[in-house]
């Protein structure tokens, strides 16, 4: 069920959340990191350039872990083959799923939880746009890399490029290997874990998932250690500018709801179905008769007698039961003649 009202989130949130307003925005902006993807393909040649360089770097300052990492999980199926699931499909589901979480049980914290993977997907898109990189499983034999994700296809859905479905290997980017995204999103699914769970079990997930990922996508010759840096780089800068977007955003979001609201109260207000001309009918009245208005407030009706309005002390009276009139009002009758 959605989230409504929760103490002290007036001032954060605005305005209610709705799931079937949260859900499209974040379908289209995943709709557009996705084509984007595709779209900033760079050419091969400087992308293998890229990942050389990144490399030699990694060498240089003896911090070349993919390597051991990558010869333990193709010597040791017991290790590669769930690396392989891990890397293939946690980030589709954790991520989504924490998201969810938050929407339900922590609404304090989901606005800006949302705008800062939002932010920092979309600069970690601008990175694939800037330096294409060839991942280490695409190297050349003589880097000594071995593409896992190959060579245990036989036991997931994945073929040999990269994590993507057998025959839609041209539905993804290959060479948008820097930053990684996959370590981007698991860092978001550990702070927000950290910061919102409260049992032990959360902190543990919420040190183990980032921490595994990262092992995951060096071991399986997916991302170079400098991408899996470049991803966390990549979550600081969006959580800096989560404010100044919300800022931005905000005047925009809040002329979109007041034209809403206008045209909503501008619509035609429905017919009253009272349909009774001005006849009402007393507790036991089976004829209903006329009220007659009162004259200091015309249009407004007078108000009902006791037993006209059904009141419990009138309730054995049978004269006013049946809409006839009372001894009083017959003799006040008389006297007026």
């Amino acid at each position: 069920m959605p989230k409504t009202d929760v103490p002290g989130t007036a001032g954060i949130t605005g305005h209610r959340l709705r799931w079937w307003t949260e859900l499209p925005l974040i379908v289209l902006v995943y709709a557009a990191y996705s084509a984007g993807r595709l779209i900033v393909r760079g050419d091969v040649a400087e992308a293998v350039d890229h990942g050389v360089g990144i490399l030699k770097a990694e060498q240089f300052l003896r911090l070349n872990a993919e390597s051991p990492l990558n010869r333990l999980f193709t010597a040791n199926s017991w290790i590669g083959v769930p690396a392989d699931f891990w890397y293939a499909s946690l980030h589709y589901l954790v991520t989504p799923a924490v998201l969810v979480w938050l929407f339900r049980s922590r609404a304090v914290h989901y606005r800006a939880a949302r705008a800062w993977l939002m932010i920092s997907t979309m600069i970690g898109l601008i990175g694939f746009t800037l330096l294409p990189t060839c991942p280490p499983r695409l190297l050349s034999k003589g880097h000594g890399f071995v593409d896992t994700m190959a060579q245990y296809s036989d036991f997931g859905w994945w073929g040999g490029e990269a994590s993507a479905p057998r025959g839609l290997g041209g539905m993804t980017n290959q060479y948008a290997a820097m930053p990684s995204l996959h370590v981007g999103w698991a860092l978001w699914c550990g702070v927000m874990l950290w910061r919102c769970g409260r049992s032990p079990l959360s902190k543990v997930a919420a040190v183990g998932y980032p921490l595994i990922t990262t092992l995951v996508v060096m071991g399986t010759a997916n991302h170079y250690f400098f991408d899996a840096l470049a991803g966390c780089a990549v979550m600081g800068i969006g959580l800096l500018l989560v404010r100044p977007v919300q800022r931005l955003a905000e005047p925009v979001m809040d002329r979109l709801r007041e034209r809403f609201l206008s045209s909503a109260a501008t619509s035609p207000a429905p017919e009253s179905s009272f349909v009774g001309a001005g006849c009402q009918t007393s507790t036991g009245e089976r004829i209903p008769r006329q009220r007659k208005q009162s004259a200091a407030a015309p249009g407004a009706e007078s108000s009902a007698r006791p037993a006209d309005a059904g009141h419990p002390a009138d309730a054995g009276d049978g004269a006013a039961g049946w809409g006839l009139p009372r001894p009083s009002e017959v003799e006040s009758l008389g006297k007026a003649h």
